[in-house]
């Protein structure tokens, strides 16, 4: 042990993390506002209410790192995907209000290897705009070190303060409560969260700026010039387009085998369209002219979309089933597991359950009746003929029967019958 150093110790004690404290790390030179911004995913240990359910979100943000303003943020109430990316870059980026005065467009965008944020979507979306995504290496937190302080600044100073925060001490047997009506709704902790973000951007004062400076005294203390984006150029940021072209008909706008529908519509059956949407949201659809692909026709939505109770109902009967098909799972897993009884002597084993060959039958004839290909009586409905343009296998030629008679002799070198001469004299 004395041979190795006060890293090592501590590794072999707690593992990588430990070894990491006792590392040096190399400090980035200041730079300018925007100059680039860390983006990562958070869980939030705080149990929150989401239509009946108690879940823990997720927050996706971006902060700057010259002026540690936090420029994005998206909460998702589970794992986040490319949408939440989307969206935290797109609050980030408009400096309108709510979400300004900062904002615009980055250097660069440093992130981890998160396939949310280096998928082809947001590849394309910052690429539309030249924003360069620097991808960094896989376990090196402290070269995203802004964020990373932003992560456990935020639940030292905020979630610690919440009901339902899973992390707080608690005696010896206790368990944690359930009920729903002591937690925050999914709405009320964005809201307390969106604050706490004004609050840190306006009145807090972190390290790594100078004294007395909040990060919005920072920001707009910087001279460097901001590059904006135009709203209507923005409002359609990062949307995908299948490229297909459909029509509006007098049900609306057929996409994905339901129909969306809006006001606008009205005198336009029988136009031709292109659709665009948002990543994981079908809730609502752009529609864009096919004569001026950059010519927005208007927002359409969907139609007979399902209430809140009929939600809730389908939740609750998807639950059922989910739970059903795992107690018949669990048990047919005990009744293929075969055990035996313990045995003392040289003897065969012996099943620890026996079963009467009338159970047997009666097991087997349940499992052939809810066969889904005995169902299907193939034989029910013949295959029709293919059409005569299609391509069809050679015939095979029919073989002939055998006989049974003995090999006949060579045919004759010539028309006499004589045997024909050997090519080799002995």
């Amino acid at each position: 042990m004395r041979d190795l150093s006060a890293g090592e110790r501590a590794g072999l004690r707690s593992g990588e993390a430990g070894r990491r404290c006792h590392d040096v790390y190399g400090k980035r030179p200041p730079t300018y506002r925007n100059a680039c911004w860390e983006g990562d995913h958070k869980r939030i240990p705080v149990r929150v209410d989401v239509e009946g359910q108690v879940v823990c979100p997720w927050v996706t943000w971006f902060i700057d790192v010259a002026t540690k303003v936090i420029v994005g943020v998206a909460v998702t109430p589970h794992e986040p995907a490319r949408d939440a990316v989307l969206a935290a870059l797109r609050t980030g980026i408009s400096r309108t209000g709510p979400y300004g005065p900062f904002g615009g467009l980055p250097t660069r965008v440093r992130v981890d290897r998160g396939k949310e944020f280096l998928c082809r979507t947001v590849s394309h979306a910052l690429g539309g705009f030249a924003v360069l995504v620097e991808d960094l290496p896989a376990y090196t937190p402290y070269r995203k070190g802004t964020i990373e302080a932003l992560n456990g600044a935020v639940e030292e100073m905020f979630l610690v303060s919440l009901p339902g925060y899973t992390r707080r001490a608690r005696p010896v047997g206790a368990h944690r409560p359930e009920d729903v009506n002591d937690l925050l709704s999914f709405a009320d902790f964005v809201g307390a969260l969106l604050c706490w973000v004004q609050w840190w951007n306006t009145q807090h004062q972190p390290c790594g700026l100078q004294p007395g400076l909040t990060p919005m005294a920072a920001w707009e203390a910087d001279p460097t010039p901001v590059e904006g984006v135009p709203e209507e150029q923005l409002a359609f940021f990062a949307l995908e387009d299948d490229g297909r072209v459909r029509k509006i008909s007098t049900s609306g706008v057929r996409w994905r085998r339901r129909f969306y529908i809006a006001p606008w519509m009205v005198g336009h059956v029988g136009t031709r369209v292109r659709l665009r949407y948002l990543p994981h949201y079908d809730g609502e659809i752009e529609v864009f002219s096919t004569e001026h692909p950059d010519r927005h026709l208007g927002t359409a939505y969907l139609a007979e979309e399902a209430t809140l109770e009929q939600r809730r109902e389908l939740a609750s009967v998807r639950e059922q089933k989910a739970r059903g098909l795992k107690a018949d799972l669990k048990a047919a897993e005990k009744l293929r597991r075969t055990r035996y009884t313990a045995t003392t002597t040289p003897d065969a084993p012996r099943p620890r359950r026996a079963v009467t060959g009338q159970q047997a039958q009666a097991e087997i004839a349940r499992a052939r009746a809810t066969d889904l290909a005995v169902r299907a009586l193939p034989d029910l409905l013949p295959p029709r003929e293919p059409p005569e343009g299609w391509a069809r296998p050679r015939p095979v030629p029919e073989a002939r029967p055998y006989l049974g008679t003995a090999p006949q002799p060579p045919a004759s070198d010539d028309a006499t019958g004589t045997e024909p001469a050997s090519q080799t004299e002995e």
